[in-house]
């Protein structure tokens, strides 16, 4: 009697990239390509590893979840995991989520000193200028000897204390969920912001969008702040409650500089379009020449260590 022992099948890969496209990746995996389209490549109940389509929006990355019986690491691509937290809670215990930390840094602190230095020194009015043929000249504010808070002190928020340090502000502060000592001074926790708001010119947001910052930025966070400040976000719109940042715009008290915003995309004929003293760009804060070489080697990467059993990085949540 002959006995036959077949080999484990390989485990599956669901990837927003055509492999060939990416080098580095290990060999013993089987690779699916899907960006969000309507059909499947595979049956998703054989997926190990779900690198989510990136900007596709909340729908698209958790279309596939409920079928992923056997998925054991969900991967974004973008900084934050709350587009795919929805459908977190159908999958068994032990999943790993993993978020983009080291892929957008750059990309993100370029485009707060890009608004911060625009709104302050008044592009969108040159840019109305040049259209009606004005020359709107006079003096504007300098990022120079101005006080910055950035509330959201991770990796991104460090790239952007990075990126003001040639600007000559009078002070950075920092705010994280936990209290810690940096080689460039203390981050003071969410419970200090009633005594840092007020001292501050700029107000950057780069926080995560969860529980605990969901709305953060309301009318007593801005009441907080000093007349005339600026308040950039950088983070999630939903960290912004927009009725009440609105009625701040619309007094002209504040200003302010939103990559981000609640609802987005923001519909034509919503107010904060054409609400004054603010800048808007459309979450463009990662969509750059950046993206792609780094996402490619942060996927090769996790699934080198994936295939050969080692720890992930970035891992943001277990389930269970």
């Amino acid at each position: 009697m002959t006995s036959t022992t077949r080999s484990a099948p390989a485990p599956e890969v669901w990837l927003p990239l055509p492999a060939d496209e990416i080098d580095g990746l290990p060999e013993g995996l089987t690779y699916h390509f899907w960006d969000g389209g309507k059909d499947y490549p595979a049956d998703p109940a054989d997926c190990a590893y779900y690198v989510v389509p990136y900007m596709k929006g909340m729908e698209v990355a958790v279309r596939p979840l409920g079928a992923m019986s056997r998925v054991q690491v969900v991967q974004t691509l973008s900084a934050g995991t709350d587009h795919v937290e929805p459908g977190l809670a159908g999958l068994h215990a032990g999943v790993r989520v993993c978020n983009a930390k080291g892929v957008h840094e750059a990309s993100t602190a370029e485009l707060a000193l890009a608004l911060i230095l625009a709104s302050l020194r008044g592009f969108p009015g040159f840019m109305h200028g040049q259209d009606d043929e004005e020359w709107r000249s006079g003096f504007y504010p300098a990022l120079a000897d101005k006080s910055v808070l950035i509330v959201g002190y991770g990796s991104i928020g460090s790239a952007i204390e990075d990126r003001l340090a040639p600007f000559e502000c009078a002070r950075v502060a920092r705010v994280a969920r936990s209290a810690r000592t940096t080689a460039r001074g203390p981050v003071h926790t969410l419970d200090d912001l009633p005594a840092l708001l007020p001292e501050a010119d700029v107000v950057v947001l780069s926080t995560p969008l969860n529980p605990s910052t969901q709305g953060l930025v309301g009318a007593e966070f801005l009441a907080a702040m000093r007349d005339g400040a600026l308040l950039v976000n950088v983070a999630r719109g939903g960290v912004v409650d927009t009725k009440a940042l609105l009625s701040e715009l619309e007094s002209g008290r504040l200003r302010a500089a939103l990559d981000v915003t609640d609802p987005e995309p923001l519909p034509s004929g919503h107010p904060l379009w054409h609400a004054p003293n603010v800048l808007i760009t459309p979450h463009v804060g990662g969509s750059t020449s950046a993206f792609l070489p780094r996402a490619k080697r942060l996927i090769a990467g996790q699934l080198t260590r994936f295939a050969a059993g080692q720890p992930l990085d970035n891992v943001v949540r277990t389930t269970g």
